[in-house]
C-alpha cells in the first residue's frame, strides 16, 4: 500500500514552517534547522525505523535559506519528494539537490513580491485611512494587524500546497517557459509604482525659500499708499511648477544612491539629514529669508 502524507500532517508542516521559521537561524544553517523541524511531523508519518527517520531529519537540518513565504513551496515540494522516496522512487540525494536549486528563485521572487511590494502598499493603504479618518484613526493599524498576518498565512499555505501538489517537476516546467521571468517583470513593476507613491505620498521635504522685499501697495479701499511685504523670489514654487514633488523625490534618490552605492550606513544617512536641516532652520533666521518648513 502506497505511503501518504495526511491532511492533518500536511497542515501541521506548514504551521511548523509558517509560525517558527526564524527562530532557530543562525549563521551555520540558516533557515535549516526550522526547515528539519517543519519536516518532522511528515517523516514520523512516512517512516517507520527510527534509522530512516533520522536519516531523513539529517538531510533537512543542512543549510537553507529563502523568504519564508514564498520560501513555503520548498516545503511542499520536499513533502512530495519524501513521499515518493517512502514509496521507493527518487534518491535522497535528489530532495538535497532540489532544495539548493530552489533558494535562489524563491528568495528573489519572495522578496520582491513580499518585503518591497505588499507590505508598503498595505501600509501606504493603513496610513492613508488613518490620516483620512480623523475621528477613527485606529482603523488603519487595526486592518494592517488583521489583513497582513491573515493575508500571508492564506497565499503561504496556497503555495505550500502548490508545490505538494505539483512537485518539482511543475515548478521547473513554470520556470522553463519563461513565466518567471514575467512573474518577476510585474512584480518589480508593481513594486516601483508603490515606492514612487509612497515617496510622493509620506516624503514631506520643502524649499520654502522665499526672497522677500518691501514696497508701496495701493490700497484700492482707501485710495492710499501702504508699506507691504511681498515676494520676489519663492524657489519651492518655481520647483513646483517644472517638477511637481521634485524635492521630496530628490532626497529620496539622494538616500538611496548613499545607501545603495556609498554604502553608508542608516545612522550616517540620518546624521546627514539631521545636520541639513540644521543649516536651514539657520538661514531661515537670516532677514527677509524664509527657509524650510
Amino acid at each position: 500500500m502506497a505511503k501518504t502524507v495526511s491532511a492533518r500532517t500536511l497542515r501541521n508542516s506548514f504551521n511548523q514552517w509558517f509560525f517558527w521559521n526564524g527562530c532557530s537561524q543562525q549563521a551555520e544553517t540558516m533557515l535549516g534547522m526550522a526547515f528539519g523541524q517543519s519536516m518532522s511531523p511528515v517523516i514520523e508519518e512516512l517512516y517507520d525505523s527510527k534509522e530512516d527517520r533520522a536519516a531523513a531529519l539529517k538531510r533537512h537540518i543542512t543549510l537553507f535559506n529563502t523568504e519564508s513565504q514564498v520560501g513555503s513551496v520548498c516545503n511542499g515540494i520536499a513533502i512530495g519528494m519524501e513521499e515518493q522516496l517512502a514509496n521507493g522512487i527518487g534518491t535522497p540525494e535528489s530532495i538535497q539537490e532540489a532544495k539548493v536549486a530552489l533558494i535562489g528563485p524563491t528568495s528573489a521572487i519572495g522578496d520582491s513580491l513580499w518585503v518591497a511590494t505588499i507590505i508598503p502598499l498595505l501600509l501606504t493603504i493603513s496610513l492613508t485611512l488613518s490620516q483620512s479618518l480623523t475621528n477613527a484613526p485606529w482603523i488603519g493599524p487595526v486592518l494592517y494587524m488583521l489583513v497582513y498576518p491573515l493575508g500571508t498565512y492564506l497565499l503561504s499555505w496556497k503555495i505550500f500546497r502548490t508545490g505538494y501538489k505539483a512537485g518539482l517537476e511543475g515548478v521547473q516546467q513554470f520556470m522553463a517557459t519563461g513565466q518567471l521571468d514575467k512573474v518577476m517583470e510585474a512584480v518589480t513593476i508593481l513594486g516601483l509604482i508603490v515606492v514612487g507613491g509612497l515617496t510622493a505620498t509620506f516624503v514631506n521635504a520643502s524649499l520654502n525659500l522665499d526672497i522677500k522685499t518691501t514696497a508701496q501697495v495701493f490700497d484700492a479701499a482707501t485710495e492710499t499708499y501702504t508699506d507691504a511685504v511681498i515676494s520676489v523670489f519663492n524657489l519651492d514654487n518655481l520647483l513646483n511648477n517644472v517638477f511637481p514633488k521634485i524635492v521630496p523625490l530628490a532626497l529620496t534618490l539622494l538616500v538611496y544612491y548613499l545607501y545603495s552605492k556609498k554604502n553608508w550606513k542608516p545612522i550616517a544617512i540620518m546624521g546627514l539629514i539631521l545636520v541639513l536641516a540644521v543649516i536651514v532652520t539657520i538661514i531661515g533666521y537670516i532677514p527677509g529669508i524664509g527657509a524650510f518648513s
